[in-house]
């Protein structure tokens, strides 16, 4: 089996300046104003709604352009808008941050039975997911799409892990999507039916229902009360709090304990493979080895196209991405305050004390130090948190996803071949997923109740 190479050229880091970046950042900022008008999008499907978010007309609109012939858009305009991506991801968890930050007393009066719920999440999606993904061939992209449940902390963990142009980003990608448009639906018909079964306390499957998704919580969640009405203020109560301690605990899990383990899983169902990591087997007979030769070059030939790597300065970074979250988030707030300036100044703040703190530990990556400290001064125990939680919350946590998602959009069409080779398969590893990720918690916080109360 031949071994998989790219030219100096293709692998090299290139730096770009303004002239390179304005055109996107131009594109990215019509578009996510654009969609951010449009607004959302509510599909009545009788058993449940499909919710289309701006984030994903950004996201969809973003590749059409990426991709049309009319006025291509050229491989480096491309890789522009993947680095600006990288650091898009970091203002999206300083965002985030500060949703943790005012909830951290409800975790620290959590039991055992709402924290061990985590383990749950964790272990579904790599332990049946993953090895679901191996088997259709998925590549690398498996150990994105199947270390959680994909929603937006994912993107800063894999982003600075393998890079906004990796495989295992477009896995997070996949998966996102398909948890975005689907989740809600499939996890309705889910906790109907677990629920049904009987076996379960409600306040086990409220537990369950906190997956780290706002709406797909609210959908199981309500499917739940439905089967127990007397218990509706337990239930959604639960499940709101279960939801918060996953996406508190998920990016510390995530970081240190999901995504270390689903890549060395993947290698491990991927060692007898021919490369590895994902690549067609080695093969016996002549025409399997033609085959294999066929698909061993068009890989190659995805990978070249996709690899090399352009960086921006940071500074040039910060001031694309402060133009376009000032316009969205002016537009999803319908008005212009100074309150949005000053919650973008304390966001960008925070992201370079974040890397500021990483480059001197060298240890500790920059998302964890983000979190950390965003999470802190914006909890009840820090002497300003008022003050920075009345800037930050002007910043509509939504918009800041649409600028992320529009510019990884303008950034995909150079890896379209790759995508094609997830295509279809995301469907089944995503409810797989989400079906794994809901009964093992619910089973843990079965067991847990039942020991703790």
């Amino acid at each position: 089996m031949s071994t998989l190479t790219t030219s100096a050229k293709d692998s090299e880091t290139r730096t770009r300046g303004p002239r390179q970046a304005l055109p996107i950042a131009f594109l990215a900022l019509v578009i996510a104003v654009v969609v951010q008008f449009v607004g959302q999008l509510d599909i009545d499907l009788g058993v449940g709604s499909v919710i289309i978010f701006p984030m994903v007309w950004g996201l969809v609109l973003g590749l059409l352009v990426s991709v049309q012939k009319f006025r291509p858009l050229g491989v480096d305009l491309q890789k522009v808008a993947a680095a600006l991506v990288g650091v898009a991801v970091m203002i999206l968890v300083a965002r985030l941050a500060f949703n943790i930050g005012p909830s951290l007393p409800t975790l620290a009066k959590a039991g055992p039975a709402l924290l061990l719920q985590e383990v749950g999440h964790l272990l579904g999606t790599v332990a049946l997911a993953l090895p679901l993904a191996v088997l259709l061939r998925m590549g690398k992209a498996t150990v994105g799409a199947t270390f959680s449940l994909d929603r937006e902390p994912s993107f800063a963990m894999v982003s600075e892990k393998y890079g906004p142009d990796s495989d295992q980003y477009r896995g997070v990608l996949a998966m996102y999507v398909f948890g975005t448009m689907f989740g809600a639906v499939f996890i309705t018909l889910l906790t109907s039916l677990v629920t049904n079964w009987k076996i379960f306390d409600p306040l086990a499957l409220a537990m369950g229902a906190g997956v780290g998704s706002g709406s797909m919580m609210a959908a199981s969640s309500a499917s739940i009360v439905a089967a127990h009405p007397g218990q509706e203020q337990a239930i959604l109560g639960m499940a709101a709090v279960s939801n918060l301690i996953t996406t508190i605990l998920g990016v510390y899990v995530g970081i240190y304990v999901a995504l270390p383990l689903a890549d060395r899983f993947y290698r491990f169902l991927t060692r007898r493979r021919g490369d590895g990591e994902g690549t067609p087997d080695a093969v016996s007979s002549p025409a399997d080895e033609a085959d294999a030769l066929a698909a061993n070059r068009a890989f190659r030939e995805d990978v070249a196209q996709a690899s090399g790597e352009i960086k921006l300065p940071l500074w040039l970074s910060l001031g694309i991405l402060t133009v376009l979250g000032l316009g969205t988030a002016s537009v999803a707030a319908k008005k212009v305050s100074w309150d949005i300036v000053g919650g973008y100044a304390v966001l960008l703040a925070l992201v370079l004390v974040g890397l500021i703190l990483a480059k001197a530990s060298r240890k500790i990556s920059a998302i964890v130090w983000i979190t950390t400290v965003g999470a802190y001064i914006s909890s009840p125990w820090f002497f300003a948190s008022d003050t920075l939680n009345r800037l930050v919350g002007s910043v509509d946590f939504l918009s800041i996803a649409t600028i992320m998602l529009t510019l990884a959009g303008l950034s995909l069409g150079k890896d379209l071949p790759l995508l094609r080779r997830i295509g279809w398969k995301i469907v089944p590893v995503g409810l797989v997923a989400i079906t794994a990720s809901f009964l093992m918690a619910v089973v843990i916080a079965e067991f847990t109740l039942g020991a703790w109360g």
